[in-house]
């Protein structure tokens, strides 16, 4: 049967692909891959960023609440660990460590009740610079 289909049809084709169809798919390939790894890398960025943001913004709050509630300002972020206001202290995304973090500390009284000063506010330990152009230890 088989040598009847290649009488029919012609001589049997080789087996495989030819060495231009295999360059076109590689060709393919990379192009893609140079779309695809520039935009896979700026939103792992910008999901870094956003996680930096929210935790910076719940460690202010707990600042905030522990200044409040116990009349004077944490000395440090463990101190907010072990009154409960944080469950730990969070990983800074960008220098992935959670003991990088920078804390401004202050004498001044934010508050009418407030005693003691200390931690008023909570920075990244990087020096890298955003999406915005300012680099994350100012955010």
């Amino acid at each position: 049967m088989k040598a009847q289909l290649q009488k029919r049809f012609g001589r049997k084709r080789d087996q495989g692909f030819t060495l231009i169809e295999l360059i076109v798919v590689m060709l393919i390939i990379a192009i893609l891959t140079a779309v695809a790894v520039p935009r896979f890398a700026a939103m792992v960025q910008s999901a870094r960023e956003a996680a930096l943001k929210q935790d910076l913004q719940v460690m202010r709050q707990a600042i905030s609440a522990y200044t409040m509630d116990k009349g004077k300002a944490p000395q440090s972020l463990d101190d907010l660990v072990q009154s409960g206001y944080l469950h730990s202290i969070p990983v800074d995304p960008m220098t992935h460590s959670a003991n990088t973090w920078v804390t401004d500390t202050s004498d001044s009284l934010s508050y009418i009740e407030q005693s003691d000063g200390g931690i008023d506010n909570v920075h990244s330990g990087s020096d890298a610079i955003g999406s915005n152009g300012k680099p994350y230890s100012s955010w």
